[in-house]
């Protein structure tokens, strides 16, 4: 079976398309999309467990110009 979340992100301005480039390349992001409002990027993610969307959100965090996320897991 498997999860899906959405990951909201914050991003330094000037690097929000260099951002949703590099997360796009990472291994169970499906989508990701430039979004308006107190987000700046919107994330598909699936995954097989919640240690790896863990472990994906703070890969996804360690990307210079990534100011901060939150992530919502399918219920």
């Amino acid at each position: 079976m498997a999860l899906n979340a959405c990951i909201l992100i914050k991003t330094t301005p000037v690097q929000t398309a260099d951002v949703r480039q590099k997360i796009k390349r990472l291994k169970g992001v499906r989508k990701v999309f430039i979004a308006y409002g107190r987000f700046d990027l919107v994330a598909f993610v699936e995954a097989s467990e919640y240690p790896t969307i863990r472990r994906l959100t703070g890969t996804i965090n360690a990307v210079e110009g990534v100011r901060s996320t939150e992530t919502l897991v399918e219920a």
